[in-house]
């Protein structure tokens, strides 16, 4: 199973929580793109951005969305929507599962709009799959769909 990892990238403290949790969907026999592993070249360009970041979405099976801030990333609400528009046709698609720790967010177990967590986004992630509160329950329904691409 082939995961893209989307979410804001731009400290040091996204990325290292990212790359935590993509060292451990790895280590259970996952593939994980993340867009701040790769090599950029110098000088960076939006092209080489878009379309890196848009090939790897568009061949994944899965979109792991983390939702976290005042406002979802803008770069991540694009590739949640290019995702849900690929799977309307492209049948390898699973799911996407949106990601939330933040507590300004979860702090209102319902995560309504205001908290976060632009409505028009949140159901576009609903209507492919799931938004959780933490880590271990996005990764519980990756292992599941792991098993369900897998068989």
């Amino acid at each position: 199973m082939k995961i893209y990892f989307a979410g804001p990238l731009f400290t040091p403290y996204e990325r290292t929580f990212i790359d935590q949790c993509a060292k451990r969907m790895r280590d259970a026999g996952m593939q994980v793109f993340v867009p701040h592993e790769i090599a950029l070249p110098d000088p960076v360009t939006t092209k080489f951005i878009f379309e890196t970041d848009a090939r790897e979405v568009l061949g994944a099976n899965v979109l792991l969305a983390l939702l976290d801030g005042p406002m979802v990333d803008d770069g991540t609400a694009s590739e949640i929507g290019i995702f849900w528009a690929e799977m309307q046709h492209d049948k390898s698609k699973k799911g996407m599962i949106g990601l939330v720790t933040d507590t300004r967010v979860i702090r209102d177990r319902n995560m309504i709009d205001g908290k976060g967590i632009n409505l028009f986004v949140r159901g576009c992630v609903e209507d492919a799959g799931h938004v959780v509160d933490g880590f271990d329950k996005a990764f519980d329904i990756l292992l599941k769909w792991k098993k369900e691409i897998d068989s």
